[in-house]
């Protein structure tokens, strides 16, 4: 196996950071849950309202992506990026399926990308000097909260637009399986006001993606 030197890993960062944002990302082998599924007649409303959240979604994935590739760079320990390697392929799943049906919603993706991207690099990577386990620990929150954040679009979707339906579905399964892993790879309980900060830096993020 071959040892990346610190140049090398910025410069694989840079690169993943370039594909995230303005690219094509490296995904799995998984196809598109929403593939085989028909699309329903919608309103221009429903249409408008589904691209609106899947570009929420896609601003979030975005930000995943930084994180993980912040913490990358600084964690200590190898088995914390071996176990965070697969779930960032997955992330890039998400970002694809994401911009793909925002797209067929005729909405566009945040022009905010880079900033969210950006953001989440210099907080994934604080997370890694501060210790891997409140590196992982950060992890399981930021999916935890993902995961409730799915819930409410779920709710707000159209319940006949199965197609957007089967994307956040999957998605939602993958968040819970990713804090899981981060939880059981030693991540830790973060306190509560650094959770109600993650809290409130997500809304602030999901209410501007919305418009922009």
């Amino acid at each position: 196996m071959r040892n990346y030197s610190p140049l090398d890993k910025l410069l694989m960062s840079v690169d993943t950071g370039v594909r995230t944002v303005f690219g094509q990302p490296v995904l799995t082998e998984r196809p598109n849950p929403a593939e085989e599924i028909a699309e329903a007649e919608l309103s221009e409303s429903e249409r408008e309202l589904a691209g609106r959240l899947m570009r929420i979604n896609h601003a979030g994935e975005v930000s995943a992506q930084g994180l993980y590739q912040g913490q990358a760079l600084t964690a200590r320990l190898p088995k914390v990026r071996e176990e965070m390697e697969r779930a960032a392929q997955e992330e890039n799943d998400h970002l694809d399926w994401c911009e793909r049906r925002a797209k067929e919603m005729g909405a566009h993706v945040s022009y905010l990308s880079p900033l969210w991207y950006g953001g989440s690099l210099a907080i994934g990577a604080l997370a890694g000097i501060a210790g891997d386990k409140w590196s992982l620990g950060f992890v399981a929150e930021t999916e935890h909260q993902v995961v409730r954040h799915l819930d409410e679009h779920l709710e707000k979707l159209p319940e006949h637009d199965n197609k957007t339906r089967a994307i956040l579905e999957q998605m939602k399964e993958d968040e819970a399986h990713h804090a899981t892993t981060a939880l059981h790879a030693g991540g830790a309980e973060l306190p509560a006001p650094v959770k109600t900060l993650m809290g409130l830096t997500s809304k602030i993020m999901t209410k501007t993606a919305y418009w922009l």
